[in-house]
């Protein structure tokens, strides 16, 4: 079943995740910070890291949202070109703001741009970041298959996104944060109903783990590899083409 942020509108869930992102752009950053406590800020430094070792000089930033992977990812690796693509106008607004202020705006470039048909010649980039993006594509696997059309032959896929913890205690715990606190902070801080509701309720529906390296493995990637963060709150997935 289909996860959608607004179960009573028409469109589908591409337009609704549009839609939402716009909504929430203008408070999205201080709700990241709030209701991780802050840990978001780390999960994004251990993604960037796995690159490390690779160096790569062009990195797509695909669901880039206001650039904060995008910015961890100048700040670690220095490569000569960051694009950003965002199916959010109001998302990729705010982002550009930020990367401006910073003077960052002729190495960071923030676009508009669908995951699912990315407006990239192939083997284009040697690495293709992604962080609490994938949840939300209309079609997983073809959002997937197109991050491996840009990425050059040995390039590198990293993508970090909400899992489910293991640990019976925590993982009760954190359900009940999730579905409680979580959506109530986010209504009273963005305004906007639905959006923190179908956080957890999206996070709930993903194949995490063993299911998303699978999918992976089955797309053509290699030495596919997943590391739980923070209790399995969050995962960081690795695939090279």
């Amino acid at each position: 079943m289909t996860v959608l942020p607004y179960k009573d509108s028409e469109d589908g869930k591409k337009e609704q995740v549009a839609n939402m992102f716009n909504n929430i752009s203008t408070k999205y950053d201080l709700l990241n910070r709030v209701l991780s406590g802050g840990i978001d800020i780390y999960w994004r430094k251990v993604a960037i890291n796995k690159l490390k070792s690779q160096q790569p000089k062009t990195v797509l930033d695909v669901a880039t949202g206001t650039g904060d992977l995008a910015l961890q990812a100048w700040a670690t690796l220095k490569p000569e070109k960051i694009t950003g693509a965002d199916i959010s106008a109001g998302m990729v607004e705010v982002g550009r703001e930020k990367i401006a202020k910073r003077g960052l705006s002729d190495v960071i470039d923030l676009q508009i741009g669908d995951s699912e048909n990315l407006p990239f010649e192939d083997n284009s980039f040697e690495a293709v970041t992604v962080a609490f993006g994938v949840r939300n594509f209309e079609n997983l696997e073809k959002g997937l298959a197109e991050i491996h059309r840009v990425l050059k032959p040995n390039g590198t896929l990293v993508v970090l996104e909400f899992s489910q913890p293991t640990n019976f205690v925590f993982k009760h715990l954190y359900r009940f944060y999730s579905m409680h606190v979580l959506p109530l902070i986010g209504k009273l801080v963005s305004k906007d109903n639905s959006a923190y509701t179908y956080l957890p309720e999206s996070v709930e529906k993903f194949p995490y783990g063993k299911a998303f390296t699978d999918i992976l493995s089955k797309l053509g990637y290699k030495s596919v590899t997943c590391t739980a963060l923070t209790f399995g709150i969050s995962s960081v997935y690795t695939g090279q083409k």
